[in-house]
């Protein structure tokens, strides 16, 4: 039944999250050449953020949530993300942030969502953002609600294809009118590159250690 398979699922990704974690060495795996080439680093404008990675079972099978953000003038418009975004005053912590973001741009519910750790905090020099990822369960499958302003669709991804080495590709990405190389991961069609990459990278390793 999933009911037991989601709970042993979760029970196992809780006790690795409270583990050391791979951070730096599991980021570098999906790390385009853009991110060393900028050279920036944190300074005193650097600014604290968060999103949340949300399992949940449907269909026999276990899911996570990616949006595609809306085409804007900014550095991640068109770009596939964890739902999430900046820290706000209201915030005790960076975990309320990520679930206030996750309920305003999709609608989840966060008092059903269970808080199950912590992946490495990330830095994103383009946007001068740090960003916290948090990862969580629901018990069940959600009703998406996107904000329009800020999600232009929910995709709903397997976790059987985030586990698929050959959704790993590698190619040259278009950045503000430079050409970067970029792994990407290959999902529905749509490229997932960047620090969502990233985390990815990071939450597969601590999943399969």
């Amino acid at each position: 039944m999933i009911d037991t398979s989601f709970h042993t699922f979760s029970e196992h990704l809780r006790q690795r999250l409270q583990k050391p974690l791979p951070g730096e060495a599991a980021h570098a795996k999906m790390a385009s050449t853009a991110r060393y080439r900028l050279g920036i680093k944190p300074n005193e404008r650097t600014r604290r953020s968060a999103v949340l990675i949300c399992f949940y079972p449907y269909q026999d099978s276990i899911y996570l949530p990616l949006i595609l953000r809306p085409q804007y003038d900014g550095v991640h418009a068109g770009q596939m993300a964890f739902p999430g975004g900046r820290m706000e005053r209201i915030d005790e912590n960076l975990t309320r942030t990520a679930l206030r973001e996750a309920q305003e741009e999709v609608g989840i519910r966060v008092t059903d969502v269970k808080v199950l750790g912590l992946l490495t905090e990330l830095f994103i020099p383009p946007s001068n953002f740090y960003v916290q990822p948090v990862v969580g369960v629901l018990p069940y499958r959600p009703d998406f609600y996107p904000d329009p302003r800020e999600v232009e669709a929910v995709v709903e991804v397997e976790l059987e294809t985030l586990l698929d080495e050959t959704i790993v590709g590698d190619s040259q990405i278009e950045v503000r009118g430079v050409l970067v190389d970029a792994p990407f991961y290959q999902i529905q069609g749509y490229r997932v590159w960047g620090a969502t990459a990233m985390m990815i990278s990071e939450l597969l390793m601590v999943m399969n250690a």
